[in-house]
């Protein structure tokens, strides 16, 4: 498969690499705008995913003001985009997780990947159902059931991330030690 202009091809290690570096950079963004956040006198960003009463994101909104409720307003914006980077990123790196156990015999560890993958893009899924909860809480509408999707949905996300993470770790360490002779 050829690049649009002639370019390289985009492969599955290339497109880890753009998907790894979209979510630094972008992620790096979040946190100053978490750190706005807080300096304006709240807590950060994911108090207010787990805030779960439209009362809570109310005092957070409050603790804000003005600059620490624009400023999560652009953070949840701009999560979208990093929604898509680290769900392709860590889709792609259990992908190559699960590949790389395989060449190596680690049979349990490449079948765990199969579960894991959806579990990649399912949190991806649920951080993005959150942010129209948290958008709705910032905006003071939907009432309770606003803070409540973003909480249940952001709960389903760290439990999802959680055993991904673990996943490619495992694999992580399993590149690093070396291949059987």
């Amino acid at each position: 498969m050829s690049a649009p202009g002639g370019g390289r091809p985009l492969t599955r290690k290339r497109a880890l690499i753009a998907s790894a570096v979209a979510s630094v950079a972008i992620g790096a963004v979040l946190v100053a705008l978490d750190a706005r956040m807080m300096d304006a006198g709240g807590p950060g960003i994911i108090d207010f995913e787990l805030a779960g009463t439209q009362e809570r994101a109310d005092e957070i909104l409050a603790d804000w003001g003005d600059r620490g409720t624009d400023a999560a307003k652009a953070s949840l914006w701009l999560d979208y985009a990093y929604i898509v980077a680290y769900g392709t990123f860590l889709v792609l790196a259990a992908l190559a997780t699960r590949d790389l156990a395989e060449q190596r015999g680690r049979d349990r560890l490449a079948s765990f990947g199969l579960a894991v993958i959806p579990f990649a893009a399912a949190a991806a899924a649920f951080d993005a159902i959150e942010d129209v909860g948290l958008l709705l809480a910032v905006n003071q509408q939907g009432g309770d059931l606003a803070p409540r999707l973003a909480q249940v949905c952001a709960s389903f996300k760290f439990a999802l991330l959680a055993p991904t993470i673990a996943y490619l770790l495992a694999g992580l360490a399993l590149r690093l030690r070396r291949s059987p002779a």
